[in-house]
């Protein structure tokens, strides 16, 4: 048994993302017409050369999931924090580095409609109510939760690890405030270990939070997300609901693989991507060589950091961060 969080210093509380349609013509817009990489890496993922809808679970759907998609969860999304929020009005918790994950009450659902197949036991007790949280086991073990989750033959062994980490409940109709001793309470009720609360905490000031997020940081966390104290659950983005981090980041639908030279040649060069306002831009950095050798697909969407964005939007040094699996 863990020992309760109020027991832990907060640095070990766990408190709470049209194509062309033939891919030579797009090869010789970019220059790399004939080159063996480019075939195969700008053909899109779809059927008859249509690109997969704009979707932050593209990713999963790739995985073995066929018959698997589900009625699409009306998640709360969260906005990007801005100096001048009066943060009293705010709770605090650690934005994990897991699966964003919906418990319909009877199963759990990624954010973008597929069913994640979990073991029986690890569901066992959970309330017969809506719940929003994340699939986690630790700082810096993305991989190893998106893999685990992505399977239909659940590995006993990764689950036995994760955690289901829940922040809130969708279809209680009262303030964040009032959802939270609710919430504590069904926990309690459920007696499953694999089930715990997100750990909330109250701050004064901003200095409070660059200090939390330091910590949070500087133990290999995420950031920082700020729930408002008297918001109640509604679905989209909303300044409810915001996340801190040190850098900027964001998501975009990979249009295509443009191939490396010189040192990188048979390798991924730079990604063509595409988010979510329709702004298309490249993003060459950030991949291990690994990553250059196994690209991130047509179709995937992937999480790049960015610091701040030219006039037009497009985000300045987009780097890419990993291939974005739920959020």
């Amino acid at each position: 048994m863990e020992p309760p969080a109020s027991s832990l210093p907060y640095s070990s509380l766990v408190p709470h993302s049209s194509l062309f349609t033939h891919a030579s013509l797009l090869a010789v817009l970019l220059g790399v017409q004939g080159m063996p990489y480019a075939a195969s890496a700008l053909a899109p993922s779809g059927q008859g050369g249509e690109a997969p809808a704009w979707s932050a679970d593209a990713s999963l759907r790739g995985a073995s999931t066929s018959g698997d998609s589900v009625e699409v969860p009306d998640l709360m999304l969260a906005e990007v924090y801005e100096p001048g929020v009066d943060l009293a009005d705010y709770w605090v918790s650690e934005k994990l580095d897991g699966v964003r994950a919906y418990w319909d009450g009877a199963r759990l659902v990624s954010r973008g409609g597929i069913r994640i197949h979990a073991p029986a036991w690890f569901t066992a007790g959970f309330p017969a109510r809506a719940l929003d949280g994340e699939l986690w086991i630790e700082r810096g073990a993305f991989e190893r939760v998106s893999g685990a989750v992505r399977r239909r033959e659940p590995d006993l062994r990764d689950w036995r690890a994760i955690r289901y980490r829940v922040f809130d409940l969708p279809s209680v109709d009262a303030t964040f405030g009032e959802r939270l001793p609710i919430l504590a309470d069904l926990v309690a009720t459920a007696s499953n270990p694999y089930l715990s609360a997100v750990e909330q905490v109250r701050i004064r000031d901003a200095w409070d939070l660059r200090r939390m997020l330091r910590e949070v940081e500087a133990a290999g966390g995420e950031g920082l997300m700020l729930h408002r104290d008297d918001a109640r659950y509604r679905g989209g983005r909303s300044s409810a609901l915001l996340k801190v981090k040190s850098h900027q980041d964001a998501d975009a639908r990979v249009i295509a693989r443009i191939p490396g030279r010189g040192r990188l040649a048979g390798m991924l060069g730079s990604l063509l991507v595409e988010d979510e306002d329709g702004r298309r831009f490249r993003i060459g950095t950030g991949f291990s060589d690994a990553e250059r050798r196994n690209a991130p697909p047509v179709g995937s969407i992937v999480t790049f950091t960015y610091q701040g964005r030219t006039e037009r939007g497009i985000p300045r040094f987009a780097s890419f961060l990993r291939v974005r699996e739920d959020d």
